[in-house]
């Protein structure tokens, strides 16, 4: 049987006690199962750790993507494997890898079995400035800017995001391009080996698809394999708000709105942050470093997925 670790965040959305025992049942027919409830992100990546120092073959992670993100980021680079059982708002990595959505069949999933295949994953370096240099796993998606505030601001209203999920997002997002990011000037510095920009908000994506609206996914434009694709925000008053949205629901490329291009192919870039904006990675917050890199690094996570 494989050695595996279960690690629970139980104030995720889908989270239930009773869904919780059943998992854990039908796990350890199949699993020889150990059990962790992380206190909170430090402690999730801590444990993550030490299992797979201690030769854990399976972490997984049931929740959302928090618990999932700092779950990868205890194992990013070692031999053992990451499984997942959504139980959050937008589950993205789960529904990117093709896992099933539901809790139970999820497990049923794991208990096949399945193959193990090493994934795609950003290596992001956070200057603090005095604070220090911190890094950082990104499993699908990170940023500098609009992302990282609606995340921010929509985690103030948790009610509102298990009720409505990608419509409170949504809604989040176009309150704060209004009110603020469309007045602002461009003063995040962009910049990767063959080009450079200024920005007010930098979006990247490490799969074809950034996250998801509901069932919709949120595409940048064509994605090559294994780099990093960019949505660079140089201006986006209101009045191209809808421009964007439109092409945003119907998988159109966006880069032709103007103050928007989309940069394909990225292996690397840093962002200079002169004005104090906040930094995500896969949904979770990371303060407002000075400076902000990010490199992709091609099969650094393996993790338990269909074929």
């Amino acid at each position: 049987m494989l050695r595996t670790l279960l690690c629970s965040n139980p104030v995720a959305s889908g989270f239930t006690g009773g869904l919780h025992r059943e998992v854990v049942a039908r796990l350890r027919e199949h699993l020889d199962l150990e059990l962790e409830w992380p206190t909170g992100p430090a402690e999730a990546r801590s444990i993550s750790a030490a299992a797979a120092a201690e030769g854990f073959d399976l972490v997984i992670a049931m929740g959302g993507d928090g618990v999932v993100h700092h779950i990868a980021n205890g194992l990013g680079g070692t031999d053992t494997a990451l499984g997942i059982i959504p139980a959050g708002t937008t589950n993205v990595l789960a529904r990117i890898m093709g896992i099933p959505d539901r809790p139970l069949a999820a497990t049923e999933f794991i208990c096949s079995h399945p193959r193990v295949e090493q994934v795609p994953a950003a290596m992001l370096t956070l200057d603090h400035g005095q604070t220090g240099v911190e890094s950082r796993l990104a499993t699908f998606a990170c940023g500098v800017g609009l992302d990282a505030a609606v995340v921010e601001r929509a985690e103030q209203e948790p009610h509102r995001k298990y009720r409505f999920s990608g419509l409170h997002f949504a809604r989040t997002a176009l309150t704060l391009t209004r009110t603020d990011f469309s007045k602002r000037s461009p003063e995040l510095e962009v910049g990767t080996r063959l080009r450079s920009s200024r920005a007010v908000a930098v979006l990247v994506s490490l799969y074809d698809r950034y996250s998801y609206f509901g069932r919709l996914p949120i595409r940048f434009g064509t994605h090559q394999p294994g780099t990093l694709s960019l949505l660079i925000v140089r201006k986006l008053p209101t009045r191209r708000l809808w421009p964007v949205l439109y092409r945003l629901a119907t998988g159109t490329r966006i880069g032709n709105v103007k103050g928007l291009e989309v940069w394909n192919g990225v292996s690397s870039l840093e962002v200079t942050v002169p004005n104090g904006s906040l930094a995500q990675a896969d949904g979770e917050l990371l303060g407002t470093p000075a400076r902000f890199s990010v490199a992709a690094r091609v099969d650094h996570l393996r993790v338990m997925k269909p074929g």
